[in-house]
């Protein structure tokens, strides 16, 4: 096979933006052509992952019938006969799970070195610093031998904590990286004894592990074997290679583990030999590329250099430059130069890491039904059934709440056993009364007085049942969590009856019931942890997981991430996202090791990634036709193109010649799609002329408005008629929140609480002590929140004696407190009711009305024109409105308020005053009772940065608070 080829070792290499796969096959069919046909079946390959192995079988297979080679993954070295046994590797979540213990002990020693919300983050980093140890071949010792003495104490604590893990970690069976670096060493040295008989190739790899170099450097000295390269740069110079090793940062560069593998086998790069005959589809551009990316201290050949490129225009034809003003239309412009290479026939692939664009641009390609075939899927733990567990695993972790209840019943898993109607009907039901009763946390108690008078007892029960309302916060071992979590996470899957649920179908839910399983086998070597510990370790866990999907993508639409575009081809690749931190990505901290440790323990740098990506880059920009696309700006600033790119654009402005011509050749042409996806957008965006909205004085027929109101929304009609308009006759009222707080509504309602409660107790000596037990005793049953508790006792404590001198100073008893009270009138025909906080009944017979605020009280001249609360109650007692109180002759009104600086607004009343209020009270229900009036809104507020419930409904921003009051007939007389 290799006869005419030189002696090993043999080092051969294909040109960027050459389909691998497929000339790796044509220089195999092209070496064997001759030999009999058992010497095919007798080479093997090596292919550097799945994907290529699958490539290469396809390839093969498209040549016609016949025997094909044995294809095998590097990473299964033991297929080889004679290979030595060796013990199973360790599971890495097993791994994982024991060192997170030792992490766990870490963090409670030196609780100042990370976050507790940090422990499996710093284990996973741990857990792959040990593996890639192993993988290099870095012994223990060398992490022992490190001088930390120039580095901070932080590093040395590390260093420390390491050695320690290590011992640990040493006494066990090694990674799987481990395991299959003490393979590769075993079966070398077995070669070198009794080399095979039979070719041995590998196919596709770098070389960017050490076990994999490892492996390739024995392969390529084997007599019969031999190493193809990818993407292997012909055209940079001797020179450009000799200098390669001496920058700051040699490992970014794309062919440095190039370089590396060539030294390590003693040639120079210029003996890299090409597999196959069949070039690179744009040479030219592979020239430029190439000089574009010469490293940083040869970068002055780019003076000499430059100017000999040829064929620059014919380099540049295919290649198309997007510099999009914002992400959103950089995803539109590639989705629609997507959507024209689907209608012209094309094979099309976007190559970009950044996820967020990707999801982008198939948003986009879906207007247009086009589904690309997305080679990524999506992490487990964002997955129906991943979502769920995660619900399922914060109720074990924290006291649930009504938003925690109400997401995961309206999950789709739950309940998905039986008859799921039923179920969202009594879930929309419970919705509406957690939000009207302003419940924190939903109790039993709660749950089954929901159900009271229903047909929701069994459903109830069913929760009552299975939900855990107060989970136990102390640590327990993992492997009982993951069998409550388990058990739980069925049970509400299932529903009441039971039966077989939709939580472990299709492809999410068989990729979580594997996932589960696994941890259930592993969960003894995770020792104890808390429930909250647990829930983080869940999402951690799911997070390492992915899932796709079955759909019915188009055959010529790919999404790929760069992994996949190193062994796959298309008529045209779409590089995106190009700025730096997202391509090539920042260097992920290392917790554990810096920079100058890891070099001098023999460990991998940061820049090694960098260099990969710069590989890939290499390698897709050298296709026939390439769009290279980024955004100017993302959602927070100014971004900085990638370095790649910089440098590509720099040297062509720096070719005045021809390099500024093609390179604004580049942009015109992805100009050409920006202005269409503006053009798209315009079209969409593109509305009849709506007017703006005036100010709304809406005017239903008589028979529809209010008859009966609270005095508490006198005022509102009188500032804001527009509030009563949609709340009394829309029957519209603003939805509560889902999750309430301790906010100024509930501050009052408590207050109110606490007073009623005092003043309805018998006095005790001390009333400021029975006034603050009273107020700790109603706040722990009304107030669910321990910091809201404290704030409110420390308010309640602020103003209790203001509130306390006010009290004693009182003449007479307390009369009525809360008792709700009505007055008819015939002309207009109208009910005014109300409920006093307190009244007082005074020595002489007369009575004294009270009403709290814990704001600030209305002024007298408020009270005049605006706030009639109390002047209405007063003008109801003594027409004898209140049952409790009958006919009262009225001596004084009060607001007390008992805010941040208690007041207290006090009026006497005279029955001069009263006749004034029932006449304008009178005056003010005829004026909206009268057809012609209109319900304005916002006509009188206190401040004009108010906000109201109504003012989306107003269209308040359409029209200003200067604008006059437009009247607007609304409803239908007939329908009333």
């Amino acid at each position: 096979m290799f006869a005419q080829d030189p002696a090993p070792p043999r080092l051969f290499a294909l040109p960027p933006g050459v389909d691998f796969p497929q000339a790796f096959a044509q220089g195999c069919a092209a070496r064997l052509a001759g030999l009999p046909p058992e010497v095919r079946a007798r080479v093997t390959v090596l292919a550097n992952s799945a994907r290529m192995r699958t490539r290469l079988r396809a390839e093969f297979a498209a040549q016609g019938p016949g025997l094909q080679p044995r294809i095998r993954l590097i990473t299964d070295p033991l297929l080889f006969e004679g290979a030595a046994a060796l013990p199973t590797a360790i599971s890495p979540l097993r791994r994982r799970l024991e060192l997170a213990q030792l992490v766990d002990r870490l963090l409670r020693a030196a609780p100042d070195l990370a976050p507790r919300s940090a422990l499996f983050d710093l284990s996973d980093s741990l857990a792959r610093l040990f593996a890639e140890m192993q993988a290099e071949g870095v012994p223990p010792e060398r992490l022992r031998d490190l001088d930390v003495s120039r580095h901070s104490g932080h590093w040395a604590r590390a260093l420390a904590f390491i050695t320690l893990a290590e011992q640990v970690v040493h006494a066990d069976a090694p990674d799987a990286e481990g395991r299959l670096r003490a393979q590769a060493e075993a079966l070398i040295a077995r070669w070198q004894d009794s080399p095979p008989q039979d070719p041995i190739l590998i196919a596709g790899s770098t070389g960017s592990r050490g076990t994999t170099a490892l492996l390739m450097q024995a392969v390529a000295r084997l007599p019969l074997g031999a190493v193809v390269l990818p993407g292997f740069d012909f055209d940079m110079p001797a020179e450009t290679w000799a200098a390669l090793p001496d920058g700051a940062a040699p490992e970014d560069h794309p062919q440095f583990r190039f370089l590396r593998l060539c030294q390590a086998l003693d040639i120079a790069p210029g003996q890299v030999r090409p597999w196959a005959e069949d070039g690179a589809p744009e040479p030219a551009r592979n020239a430029l590329i190439s000089l574009a990316l010469r490293p940083a201290p040869v970068t002055d050949q780019w003076m000499q250099d430059g100017p000999r490129l040829r064929d620059l225009d014919r380099a540049c034809a295919g290649m198309t430059l997007i510099e999009a003003p914002s992400p959103r239309l950089e995803a539109q412009a590639i989705a629609l130069r997507l959507r024209h290479a689907a209608e012209a026939g094309q094979s099309a692939a976007l190559i970009t890491p950044d996820r967020d664009l990707t999801r982008r641009v198939t948003a986009v390609l879906d207007q247009w039904r086009i589904t690309p075939d997305d080679s990524a899927g999506r992490p487990l733990a964002l997955s129906a059934p991943g979502r769920f567990l995660r619900h399922v695993a914060g109720l074990m972790a924290q006291r649930m709440d009504g938003q925690a209840l109400l997401t995961l019943l309206k999950h789709p898993l739950t309940h998905s056993a039986g008859e799921r109607g039923p179920h969202l009907l009594h879930t929309r039901d419970l919705e509406l009364r957690i939000r009207r009763k302003g419940v924190a946390y939903p109790e039993p108690d709660f749950l089954r007085d929901f159900a009271q008078n229903s047909d929701r007892g069994d459903w109830i029960e069913w929760l009552c049942a299975t939900l855990p309302f107060t989970p136990d916060p102390d640590p327990r071992p993992l492997s009982e969590l993951v069998t409550a979590h388990l058990a739980l996470s069925e049970a509400l899957a299932a529903g009441p009856d039971g039966g077989e649920s939709e939580l472990w179908q299709a492809a999410a839910g068989a990729k979580a019931l594997a996932a589960v399983r696994a941890l259930a086998r592993e969960a003894e070597h995770g020792g104890a942890l808390s429930p909250r510990d647990y829930e983080a370790f869940v999402t951690s866990y799911l997070q390492g997981f992915e899932v796709r999907e079955p759909v019915s993508a188009h055959p010529g639409i790919m999404i790929w991430g760069t992994l996949e575009a190193r062994v796959q081809g298309a008529d045209l690749v779409i590089l995106a996202g190009l700025n730096e931190g997202v391509w090539p990505k920042s260097p992920d901290p290392d917790p554990w090791l810096n920079r100058r440790m890891r070099a001098d323990a023999g460990l991998l740098l940061p820049e090694r990634q960098i260099g990969l990506s710069a590989h890939d880059f290499q390698q897709a920009i050298a296709a026939r036709e390439v769009v290279l696309s980024r955004a100017v700006r993302d959602a927070e600033a100014q971004t900085v193109p990638s370095r790649w790119l910089n440098r590509l654009t720099n040297l062509l402005n720096g070719l005045p010649d021809q390099g500024a011509g093609a390179l604004q050749d580049m942009r015109v042409r992805g100009k050409h799609w920006l202005a269409m996806a503006e053009a798209f957008d315009a079209h969409f965006n593109h509305l009849p002329v709506d007017p703006p909205a005036a100010r709304p004085a809406p005017a239903p027929p008589v028979a529809a408005r209010p008859r009966e109101l609270p005095v508490t929304a006198i005022s509102r009609l009188i500032r804001d008629p527009y509030e009563i308009y949609a709340k009394y006759v829309l029957g519209l009222r603003k939805l509560n929140s889902l999750h309430p707080s301790p906010d100024a509504l509930l501050r009052g309602t408590v207050l109110h609480k606490v007073l009623e409660v005092f003043t309805k107790a018998a006095p005790e000596p001390d009333p400021l002590a029975q006034l603050m037990q009273i107020g700790a005793e109603v706040l722990q049953n009304e107030v669910p929140w321990p910091a809201a508790r404290a704030l409110f006792q420390a308010r309640l404590a602020r103003s209790a004696q203001a509130f306390l001198q006010f009290h004693l100073d009182q003449p007479g008893r307390v009369l009525m407190l809360e008792k709700r009270g009505a007055m008819n009138f015939r002309d207009p025909a109208f009910t005014l009711i109300a409920k006093p906080d307190r009244v007082d009944e005074w020595p002489d017979g007369r009575v004294h009305i009270i009403d709290y605020k814990t704001g600030t009280p209305p002024t007298k001249a408020q009270q005049q024109h605006f706030d009639k609360q109390l002047l209405l109650q007063a003008m109801m007692a003594e027409e004898a409105a209140f049952e409790a109180l009958g006919l009262r002759e009225v001596a004084r009104i009060t607001y007390l308020g008992l805010g941040a600086k208690p007041k207290i607004e006090a009026t006497e009343i005279t029955p001069a005053l009263l006749a004034e209020t029932r006449d304008q009270f009178e005056r003010l229900i005829r004026a909206y009772l009268s057809p012609d009036r209109g319900f304005a809104a916002r006509r009188y507020l206190l401040k004009e940065q108010e906000v109201s419930d109504y003012d989306h409904l107003s269209r308040f921003g359409e029209w200003v608070m200067q604008d006059e009051p437009v009247t607007l007939p609304v409803g239908d007389a007939d329908a009333v």
